[in-house]
C-alpha cells in the first residue's frame, strides 16, 4: 500500500466513543472516498499466534472501533 493507493479498510481505536465518532470528519474520510462500515462499538482485541490461546492486546481493555470502508468505484 502506498500513499496513492488507499487501504480498502481503515479502523481507528479510541478509549471513548466521541473521539471515534468525530474521526470521520477530522480525517476528512468522506472526501477521501470512505464511508463508515457498521456501528461504532466497544471491542476487546486478542491476537492468535498459531493454534494456542489468544493473548489480549491493549492490556485487555475495550476500545471503541470505527471502521471506514472505501466506497466501491
Amino acid at each position: 500500500m502506498t500513499d496513492d493507493t488507499p487501504a480498502e479498510y481503515v479502523t481507528i481505536l479510541s478509549k471513548e466513543f466521541t473521539p471515534a465518532a468525530l474521526e470521520f470528519h477530522r480525517r476528512q474520510m468522506g472526501e477521501k472516498g470512505y464511508i463508515v462500515d457498521g456501528p461504532i462499538v466497544a471491542h476487546q482485541f486478542l491476537i492468535l499466534e498459531g493454534l494456542g490461546e489468544p493473548t489480549p492486546l491493549l492490556d485487555g481493555d475495550a476500545y471503541f472501533a470505527v471502521t471506514f470502508k472505501l466506497k466501491p468505484a
